[in-house]
């Protein structure tokens, strides 16, 4: 796979050609004389401040490159994370699988279930599910909406435990309904799909819930998210409901050239 920090090239725009020159001027002023410096001190502001005036867009320009240069180690600090995070994000043992288990391509979403861009979100997935029989899709419950969403989260957690086979219909209904989601609205959804109330308050008593969402938080952190729903396709971390069109996009791209981009 290309690493996609092979494609960013240096900028090196004649402001910046003319910031280097200042620097290298004031390297050869400074290396005079300990005596000589402070003598010196108003002359160098003086040059500092009438070249700053005299080309006002050299700041605009170094401003520019920073944001570009801090950009770009972000995006090397994600992908870093990917790689050493990579089991623990596609494969944790305390996920929820949808799709296709042995899928060779993976969408994890970061989700709330109080996200309502999360909601509309959720035909799309259900759609690249549909047509698409070599996707696995990861969830990832990452309840950031309040104490109602915490509480939802919760109860999801309880129901992958028990039931890991009736997640996908609990978390459609939890999901889709109207109203604010939370412990009573989550329990509501687990006894509609069918799950017995007393399992599910002793699967609620443990630490399984606790453990988990604190995978994701970290997970999260770890990327830079900061809300739902939040993707991860191949080496891409993909924020907002982008839409059908964007991931299918993606998806198809990784089954064809092994890149979220041919």
């Amino acid at each position: 796979m290309t690493n996609p920090l092979q494609s960013i090239r240096p900028l090196c725009p004649p402001a910046l050609m003319r910031i280097l020159s200042l620097c290298a001027l004031l390297l050869s002023l400074l290396a005079v004389p300990a005596a000589a410096q402070e003598l010196n001190r108003g002359e160098i502001e003086k040059i500092v401040r009438e070249y700053l005036l005299e080309h006002p867009e050299v700041i605009a320009d170094a401003l520019t490159e920073l944001d570009r240069r801090e950009k770009a180690a972000a995006e090397a600090a994600r992908l870093q994370t990917l790689t050493d995070s990579a089991d623990i994000l596609f494969n944790s043992t305390r996920q929820v699988v949808l799709g296709n288990p042995e899928g060779s391509v993976t969408l994890v979403e970061f989700f709330d279930y109080n996200c309502g861009y999360c909601k509309r979100a959720h035909g799309d997935m259900v759609k690249l599910i549909e047509e698409n029989p070599d996707l696995k899709v990861v969830l990832k419950e990452f309840p950031v909406l309040g104490q109602g969403s915490m509480e939802a989260a919760q109860v999801a957690v309880a129901v992958n435990t028990i039931a890991p086979e009736k997640y996908g219909e609990f978390h459609e209904k939890l999901l889709l309904s109207r109203g604010q989601a939370n412990r009573t609205s989550a329990i509501e959804a687990a006894l509609d799909a069918g799950l017995a109330e007393e399992d599910l308050l002793i699967a609620m008593k443990t630490d399984e819930a606790g453990q988990t969402i604190e995978e994701v938080y970290t997970l999260a952190n770890r990327l830079g998210l900061t809300g739902t729903p939040s993707y991860v396709i191949g080496s891409d971390v993909v924020m907002g409901a982008v839409g059908y069109d964007q991931l299918s996009e993606k998806i198809k791209s990784l089954q064809n050239c092994d890149q979220t981009t041919c």
